[in-house]
């Protein structure tokens, strides 16, 4: 029996915040924070869905102040470790700098995947705070083992406690995340983390591929919320860790009653995988890429699926957007040929 200790990170209030249209108040994080504080959670990650001071017309305004809600789970945090994300180019290292002085312990910093280098200074000054430091790759579908352990070097270098590989599309099946995860585990001399999407209803089998090839840090939220499809939900991963004799700390009665009795009678609608994200997670493009989609579709006539399908095959990453108008017109240039 593996008893290797798994690190569970939970993120509702962060990725969560997607679900919710980053509408959390402060009670309510003080009232999730406070119950995931009591359940053996490691780290409990709390900002805005796309990180600190991510809240823009781009990606989505925050209802309240997002330093105050971080001060509010510094409040009652005090078990686990407080966490943010932080993506380069939206939050700053002022911005970082704020949220310690707010509370937060940890920072993820997360670039796309062949991009570590633009978290190098954010790494480094959060070790220089005392903080303790992830990096945190995201889109891992797009690159290969090797290319994304090159990467994480380069965090590894930079000082990161640990890396995280994310799937932030919902694309991989548990092979590739075998494939991944095992490549890190063995190339680095810090512990390897996953983060799961459920857009194609593998965020559990995912995660557990990940620890089954060396991973020790889980990403996951109550109900599995999150962007798109969701996350991995944290009160049924815990439950299958125990069966497979996960050493998790996890007390699986006290985090199935926070999901049940504090994040569910927030949540706007049920977590369930419609066609929108299931086909974000078949073509593995962005969840930012889906309004864009919707209108080109409409202006050209052509059905949303393909775009998407022809946008995951040219490899598009998030901040090309403008691009989609580009491979809407090819594509019924094509289909008027026909």
């Amino acid at each position: 029996m593996d008893n290797r200790k798994i690190n569970f990170v939970d993120t509702t209030l962060r990725d969560g915040s997607h679900a919710v249209s980053h509408s959390f108040s402060p009670e309510q994080v003080t009232a999730i924070a406070g119950g995931l504080d009591k359940t053996g959670v490691d780290i409990i990650e709390c900002a805005h869905g796309d990180g600190i001071t991510g809240s823009t017309f781009n990606y989505g305004f925050s209802k309240y102040k997002e330093m105050d809600l971080i001060n509010a789970a510094s409040k009652v945090i005090k078990n686990a470790k407080q966490a943010i994300l932080l993506i380069p180019g939206i939050g700053t290292i002022e911005d970082l700098e704020e949220a310690y002085e707010n509370g937060a312990r940890v920072v993820r910093v997360a670039t796309h995947c062949t991009e570590a280098d633009v978290g190098i200074q954010h790494i480094q000054a959060a070790k220089k705070m005392g903080m303790m430091a992830c990096g945190f790759l995201m889109m891992v579908h797009m690159a290969s083992p090797e290319k994304l352990l090159e990467q994480a070097k380069i965090f590894q270098e930079a000082g990161a406690d640990y890396i995280n590989l994310a799937d932030s599309s919902g694309y991989l099946l548990p092979d590739d995340v075998r494939e991944r995860v095992e490549k890190l585990a063995a190339g680095l001399d810090i512990p390897v983390g996953f983060h799961a999407h459920n857009n194609l209803s593998l965020a559990v089998a995912n995660s557990i591929a990940a620890v089954q090839s060396g991973a020790t840090y889980i990403d996951a939220t109550c109900r599995g919320l999150g962007a798109g499809a969701g996350n991995t939900q944290i009160e049924v991963l815990a439950a299958v860790f125990n069966r497979m004799g996960y050493n998790t700390g996890m007390d699986m009665y006290a985090i199935q009653d926070v999901a049940e009795d504090i994040v569910e009678p927030i949540m706007h609608r049920p977590q369930v995988i419609k066609t929108a994200p299931l086909m974000l997670g078949y073509a593995g493009v962005y969840s930012s890429f889906l309004l864009h989609t919707y209108r080109a579709a409409e202006k050209f006539g052509l059905n949303p699926r393909d775009i998407l399908v022809e946008l995951g095959k040219r490899r598009m990453v998030g901040g090309q957007e403008d691009m989609i108008v580009d491979v809407a017109y090819t594509l019924a240039k094509e289909k008027n040929k026909k």
